[in-house]
Order: C-alpha cells, then sequence, then structure tokens
C-alpha cells in the first residue's frame, strides 16, 4: 500500500489544550498546531474541533489526508483502548466518551487510542531517550505519578481499561492519603506534590532551616525545586527529605523493575531537571535492592528527553 502514505497524525488531548502533530517516517514532528480545549463545552463539540484543527494543520503543510497512513489519540484518564472510549477523565469531565467514533465521522483513517502517559512511553522508545531499546517504564513525576509501559516497541495496555496505573501501586499500606482514595500509593509519596508537602512540612518542624529563607518565610513559595536547592547548600532538614524522596520513588521504580525487567526506566516530569542529583542515587538504590541483585540485569534510570513532544510522536506510531 501505499509508498505515498509517508505522514501520521499524533493528537495530545488535554483538560487546557489540544495539540496535534504530523510526524513523518522518521518519526519526526514536521508540524504543530494547538487548540483550547474548552472543557465546559459537549464532547461532541470538543471532537469537532479536533478535526477541524487536524485539517488546518494539513492544509497549514500541503499534506492531504490520503498521504496520511493512520491517527493516534493520548487522553487522560481510564482509557478503553480496544474500543476507543475515554472511560473516564476527570479533567476533561468525561465519562464513556466514544473518542474514536465521534472523530471517524470527520476523519476517514485507521485510529487507535491509549493514555497519554502511554503514548509518552512509546514516543520515548519510538525516537527518544530509549530508542535504542525494545522494552521500557516511564514513570511521569507531576501532580500526580503517571507511568507507561512499552513491550517489544508496543504499548503494554492491560487486558482491560484502567490498566498499568504505576501511580496507584502501594508504597506503605495506610499511608498518606491518595486522590484516588486510597492511601499509601506511589503516588502519594513521590509525585511532584508529594515533595511539596513533605517540604512544607520539614520547614515547620525546622524553623532554622534554609528551606524557611528560601521561600522567605512563605511555605506557599516552596515549589519541587525548593529542597534541592536547600540540600546542595547542606542544609539537613532538606537533605532528609530528599533522601525520603528517592527512598519511595525507588521503591516503586524497584516494584516496576520485578514485574516488567525492562531494559531502561526512564523519568520525565520537572523534578526530573535535576539530573544525575536525582538518577544517580536512585541507580545506586536499585542496585541494591532490586531482585537478585547484581546477578540479575538491573535497567538504568534515565531522562526523558523529547518533552512534550512525546506524546505525539507515540500518539502517531500506535498503529504499524
Amino acid at each position: 500500500m501505499a509508498d505515498h502514505k509517508k505522514y501520521r497524525i499524533g493528537i495530545d488531548l488535554g483538560g487546557t489544550n489540544i495539540k496535534i502533530g504530523i510526524v513523518n517516517s522518521s518519526h519526526k514532528i514536521i508540524a504543530h498546531h494547538s487548540i483550547k480545549t474548552l472543557v465546559q463545552r459537549s464532547y461532541q463539540k470538543i471532537i469537532q474541533d479536533m478535526a477541524e484543527a487536524v485539517f488546518f494543520l494539513l492544509k497549514q503543510t500541503g499534506i492531504s489526508l490520503c498521504e496520511c497512513q493512520a491517527l493516534g489519540i493520548g487522553s487522560p484518564g481510564c482509557i478503553d483502548f480496544k474500543n476507543g472510549i475515554v472511560v473516564f477523565a476527570g479533567n476533561l469531565h468525561w465519562e464513556q466518551v466514544p473518542l474514536l467514533e465521534e472523530l471517524k465521522k470527520y476523519i476517514d483513517l485507521p485510529m487507535a487510542l491509549s493514555n497519554d502517559a502511554n503514548c509518552a512511553a512509546l514516543g520515548e522508545v519510538i525516537d527518544g531517550a530509549a530508542k535504542e531499546y525494545k522494552n521500557a517504564v516511564m514513570i511521569t513525576l507531576g501532580t500526580g505519578v503517571g507511568g507507561g509501559i512499552v513491550i517489544d516497541k508496543k504499548i503494554f495496555e492491560g487486558g482491560h481499561a484502567g490498566g498499568t496505573e504505576l501511580g496507584h501501586t502501594t508504597i506503605i499500606s495506610g499511608g498518606e492519603y491518595c486522590t484516588c482514595g486510597r492511601h499509601g500509593c506511589f503516588e502519594a509519596y513521590s509525585s511532584a506534590t508529594a515533595l511539596i508537602r513533605d517540604t512544607k512540612r520539614a520547614a515547620q518542624k525546622h524553623p532554622d532551616s534554609l528551606l524557611n529563607v528560601l521561600c522567605d518565610g512563605n511555605l506557599d513559595n516552596i515549589n519541587g525545586i525548593t529542597p534541592f536547592d536547600a540540600a546542595k547548600q547542606g542544609d539537613f532538614a532538606a537533605k532528609e527529605v530528599i533522601e525520603n524522596y528517592i527512598k519511595y520513588l525507588g521503591e516503586g521504580i524497584i516494584n516496576m523493575v520485578n514485574i516488567f525487567r525492562p531494559d531502561v526506566v526512564l523519568l520525565s516530569g520537572g523534578v526530573c531537571n535535576q539530573g544525575s542529583y536525582l538518577t544517580d542515587p536512585l541507580n545506586n538504590y536499585i542496585q541494591k535492592y532490586c531482585f537478585a541483585g547484581k546477578r540479575a540485569y538491573i535497567p538504568t534510570v534515565i531522562r526523558a528527553t523529547l518533552g512534550n513532544d512525546a506524546g505525539i510522536i507515540g500518539a502517531a506510531s500506535m498503529i504499524e
């Protein structure tokens, strides 16, 4: 079929923006477009706008739909990938939305739908930090903890909707409250939100800590960088926060390694801007506590490199 089908379309659906990219046969994004999601509207109107944005981008680039091989969408929330349905996405206010069925009213292409974190993980394996590998686990450290699993260069979804929610595995039974309603989830200890919470607690517990100086005495000024900045300057309270954070994050990663034993573990999100200050102690921790230790293969923890482009490239690559 057709050598003339040189392009793919990737869509990253978010609660604020819908980002669309045209991806070439070398897995490079050659054109971008973004529109506001405006979630207060009906899903039908949002999906219609999504289709119109795709055609706008095609027109801008002079590419016809018949030159496109496939279209993929990464969406937040719980996804029924088999039927192309967004089962639940809180930040979109969607439940049981037949996204692909609705989009096919406007665009006649093979389509696939997956969770946005899954798409980002696939993007990194296709053309990012893990492109030399076939099997990867990616963990995204943001407001929550997202995750994606790629096996043999394909997204591993689980058998049914709601699988591979890595952030909602348990680190400490009965521990910190998680937004999912349980206690002790990986997300409740390793998200940027959790890091900020623990930093505020440490600042309150240790009034003489540099943490209070860096936030000008206002705990609301504390962010995910604050404890790292203070720890690098030798602050004891901040060092304790970072050591605990690395332990919790390390435990979550070890769980993934012991289950999937991937070629590599990828980290993404703002916390990862700390680079080797974060990854070096994590790698040491994993080598120490991973099942079978150095007798077995131990994947290296590295930073993802594609940033916001990962989701588009991954979405575009779901259909072979």
